[in-house]
């Protein structure tokens, strides 16, 4: 690591000096009570957290990107260091042009955990890119957005795994999708 004009770079991914900055990656189809946990957590320990919504062309997603930043930005409105943002690609490119060195994942189970360090090493082999992650609230460990879609589409109620804005658009989505 080497210090250049307040600027520290890591491996080609430099971050203003004295500015502690991470990136939340995912997908967010939709953002559930357990995302908003982890990025409520991780907002605690970092001064800046970017919340970066995957872009995925290959797959059609219930909630288009523009929907999923408006939902995750209304969710994370009283996180006052909270960025949302998209990109498309290698996260570590991304990490590159916004100059973060840190990606912070939330941990479920195990079974992320093997999937989730393959990726963290792969990213620190390609750019220097560091991964902490950070357990799951037991409370939300089952919960994932998947999940959560598949309930509503039966009409059960998903209040408890979603914020209240997140819950009237899936309701509204499912209806008109006639699932």
């Amino acid at each position: 690591m080497s210090e250049v004009s307040g600027v520290s770079e890591v491996s080609g991914v430099s971050e203003v000096s004295g500015v502690r900055r991470a990136v939340c990656p995912g997908s967010f189809d939709p953002v559930t009570n357990g995302h908003l946990d982890v990025i409520e957590r991780a907002s605690r320990l970092y001064d800046e957290l970017v919340v970066a919504v995957m872009v995925n062309d290959k797959k059609q997603g219930m909630f288009g990107l523009a929907e999923r930043i408006e939902l995750i930005t209304v969710a994370t409105a009283g996180c006052g260091n909270v960025v949302v943002d998209s990109f498309a690609g290698l996260l570590v490119d991304y990490c590159r042009d916004q100059q973060i060195g840190t990606v912070l994942k939330g941990i479920r189970a195990t079974s992320d955990f093997d999937y989730e360090l393959q990726m963290a090493q792969m990213n620190r082999e390609l750019a220097g890119v560091e991964t902490v992650f950070l357990p799951t609230n037991p409370e939300h460990s089952y919960l994932s957005s998947s999940l959560v879609k598949e309930v509503a589409r039966f009409g059960g109620d998903v209040s408890r795994f979603v914020p209240a804005h997140v819950q009237v658009r899936l309701s509204e989505r499912v209806a008109a999708r006639g699932d």
